[in-house]
Order: structure tokens, then sequence, then C-alpha cells
């Protein structure tokens, strides 16, 4: 009995038992419910197959999914302060910026890049809303002022992706003072006559609603995405009322003046190069490339007499 419990019994069950599956291969949609493969929502593009609900997706993912063969170089940013404040809440500022790098895999709340798109040339930056929130940061502002230099330099368009919940309030008055920096960076892309495109991704909210995400030359954002300063939340007690259907919702915003464009993240590259190479007086881009022709035959040469 003791041969066939300590030793035939486990062998048979390790043949047959269940295989342990990963957490992270599947992801509930937050809006239908859905169970997605992890597989299929990253060709997707984190967008829902069944309900086209647009989920979070990195800076990284995203200029993959943007760039000609997800190629891109990133744009050095210089280095700010650490904790100049020295704040603390329920833990110190920099335990939370260690473990959102730990957790994003990222330095800061945004990365930039530059490549080209379609062809067409340009830098980029995107925000992290992984990464305390997005939240505008020195770093952040000094991103922004990098790349908008690194546009001027290389006489390119800027395209900025926002997704943030407003100013890091762990740095206080210099997160805020970043605002009319990224204001006279734009103005410096205006000086240059360079396109300056703002894509707005679900949350847009406060200071940085109110600086740079709400200054570009053509204002897109996703379907559904949130862009305010205050929260619908807050504004229906400030004001003890209760709000329209899709308030401060992107298409509620198309309605009302405030965006030119509401586009599928699916789209959103081709939309891109259409709207920046008309803006830079180029042709429209070329869809595809035909094969290259085959180099001539060489003549046969007559073999010599002898």
């Amino acid at each position: 009995m003791n041969w066939i419990t300590n030793y035939v019994r486990p062998k048979i069950n390790s043949l047959f038992s269940r295989r342990e599956v990963p957490e992270n291969l599947w992801t509930k949609c937050p809006e239908c419910g859905t169970m997605l493969f992890h597989r299929e929502l990253a060709q997707n593009l984190n967008v829902c197959s069944n309900c086209d609900h647009h989920m979070a997706i990195t800076p990284r993912d995203r200029f993959s999914a943007l760039f000609d063969g997800g190629i891109f170089t990133e744009v050095k940013v210089p280095e700010p302060i650490a904790d100049p404040l020295h704040f603390r809440d329920q833990k110190k500022y920099p335990d939370r910026l260690r473990a959102a790098q730990k957790a994003s895999g990222e330095k800061e709340a945004m990365l930039v890049a530059e490549g080209e798109m379609g062809r067409t040339p340009i830098v980029a930056a995107a925000q992290d809303f992984g990464f305390i929130g997005g939240s505008l940061s020195m770093y952040v502002g000094n991103a922004f002022i990098a790349g908008a230099q690194r546009a001027v330099e290389l006489k390119r368009p800027f395209v900025v992706f926002s997704a943030a919940g407003g100013a890091r309030m762990q740095e206080g008055i210099l997160a805020l003072m970043q605002m009319p920096r990224t204001t006279v960076a734009i103005q410096m892309l205006k000086e240059a006559r360079l396109p300056y495109i703002c894509v707005l991704t679900h949350p847009t909210t406060g200071g940085v609603t109110a600086s740079y995400a709400m200054l570009g030359d053509v204002q897109i954002a996703e379907p559904n995405a949130l862009i305010c300063f205050a929260g619908p939340r807050v504004i229906e007690q400030t004001i003890r009322e209760k709000l329209p259907e899709g308030f401060q919702r992107a298409e509620y915003l198309l309605d009302h003046g405030m965006l030119d464009r509401v586009t599928h993240r699916k789209q959103m590259r081709d939309e891109l190069i259409t709207v920046l190479r008309m803006l830079t007086g180029q042709p429209p881009a070329i869809k595809g490339d035909l094969a290259a022709p085959p180099p001539p035959a060489e003549p046969e040469q007559a073999p010599a007499e002898g």
C-alpha cells in the first residue's frame, strides 16, 4: 500500500493533473466584461473586439504600431532634481517613483521618440497613465520641451498623445510650472511654422488639459475618451445638477466644437499621416511599394569554334 500511495498515485496524478495557467493570459474588458486573449488584444492595439472599448496602451506599444516597422529612436530628456520638496504621504515620493518604474518598466510618465510614420518624419511624445496616473511632473515638462526642441532642430511635426490625471501633487508648484513651460515650447513650434498635433486619449484631465493638450493645430481624440479639467463627479457635486449624457466625453466635445476629429485607434496612424502631409505640403502617402523589377538577363555568348 505504501508503494501505491507514495509512488503510483502521485505519478498518475501528475500525468493527468491540470497545468497551471498564467493569470495574465486573459484580460476582462471593463466596458462589456468580455474575456480577451492577450495576443488577440495586443494585435488589436488594446481595443476590445466585442464593444470597441479603447483600453490603456503603453507609449512603447503605441510607438511600435505608429512608426514604420516599429522602429524609432528615443530622444534624450534632461534629468530634473529628484524629490525637490521631500514630499511624503503614505509613502515617500522616491519610493513611489521606484514602484512605478518597476511596474511600468519606464523611467517616467512620458516617452519621446523620433522616426518615420508612413515615410513622414516626425517627433512624437506619449504619456503613460499607468505611471502615477500619467501626472505632469518636472520630468514630463522636460520631456515635452526636449521633444519640441528636437522637432524644431529637425524641422519635423510634433505629435503628442496625452493621458493624465493632472499635475503631480508630490512636486507641488514645480509641477504646475510645467504648464507655462510647455506653452512656451508650443510657441517655439508655431514660430518655426511646424505642425503640432494633439491626440487626446482616455483620460486627459487637470493641468494637462489646461495646457498643451488643448493647444494643438489639430485636436484628435480616441472614442469615448474623458477630456476635462475637473471631472464630472466634482462638477455635479458643485452645481448640484444632473449632467448631460456623455458629458466631457470625446464625442460630446466634438459636437460642441472643442475637437476636430474622433478617430478609432486602428485608424489613427493613417489619419495622422494624411493630416501631417497636408499641413506640410507633401503629396499623399504611398500605401505600398511595388517590387523592384528583376535585373535584365545577360545575353548568351556563342561557343567559340575550335
